[in-house]
């Protein structure tokens, strides 16, 4: 088999959860580039479409499905749009995920709301997500839930949000053991700092970017399409005997963004008047 026909995606249906911005829309270019089918989901109904326009540019088939992936029905109604469009599921991206600003803070405030919001969307919704697909995926296939470095490190602001990415790597590892001798495999890829438009946000000065920067060998942040082509691989028949692994895709880098700020908010308040 040639490496082209390895690493393929033509046939395969392959739904990319939070799809339509950020590391979701590089994940659902790289499966168009790759061949597959790619039916996109998430909140804001003008970025999936965006999503379409792009990968169809691509040469690809693409269907929009715009929903809340923490709402049931919503889950439902985007497996049905699925199999109704393409007849079946081959690969499943959990990749909505998020900590908005209103929902970060220290250990010691985070309320009881802002948890709920953060692990239903991380943890709970993604669970849910992989249990009904892995449910549709009649003929086997691969989920590839998107955790975060922040699950293997400490991170001051967004404890819970680590935390809920942590859970998420172990259920994985579980659903690959549980679910394996029905062909489905299930691996998780932890991306490190990448640059989206959301992100850019948060990094407010040019020397908050430039401390993250020098934690990174590869020296610069990751982008969007840096994580796409890992997750094709993790779908595609390459990675036939790969399941239950967590893969990070980080520049190298294991300083958590988290404690940087932590620490120059620690040593600022500490410094002398």
């Amino acid at each position: 088999m040639s490496a082209a026909a390895l690493f393929s995606l033509a046939g395969k249906t392959v739904v990319v959860t939070g799809g339509g911005k950020g590391i979701g829309r590089g994940i659902s270019d790289a499966m168009a580039r790759c061949g597959a089918n790619v039916v996109v989901s998430g909140r804001d109904a003008a970025a999936l479409d965006d999503t379409v326009r792009g990968v169809q540019a691509l040469g690809a088939q693409a269907l929009a499905v715009a929903g809340d992936i923490t709402r049931a029905e919503d889950r439902d109604r985007l497996i049905a749009a699925a199999l109704e469009r393409f007849g079946a599921i081959d690969g499943w991206i959990n990749n909505a995920g998020s900590a908005s600003p209103a929902d970060v803070g220290p250990l010691d405030s985070i309320g009881e709301a802002q948890w709920d919001r953060v692990v239903d969307l991380n943890l709970k919704a993604a669970f849910f997500a992989a249990q009904a697909a892995a449910r549709a995926m009649a003929r086997g296939g691969s989920i590839v839930n998107i955790s975060s470095r922040s699950a293997s490190y400490p991170n001051p602001g967004t404890g819970h949000y680590g935390a809920a990415k942590a859970a998420l790597e172990n259920l994985t590892r579980t659903m690959a053991a549980e679910w394996g001798h029905r062909g489905l495999r299930v691996n998780a890829v932890a991306p490190g700092v990448v640059m989206t438009d959301e992100l850019a946000k948060t990094f407010d000065t040019p020397e908050r970017i430039r401390r993250q920067v020098q934690t990174v060998p590869l020296r610069r942040l990751g982008r969007p399409e840096d994580v796409g082509p890992l997750c094709a691989y993790l779908v595609s028949d390459a990675s036939a005997w790969t399941s239950g692994t967590v893969i990070g895709v980080n520049g190298g880098s294991f300083v958590p963004m988290g404690y940087l700020s932590y620490l120059h908010q620690v040593n600022r308040d500490a410094a002398p008047a």
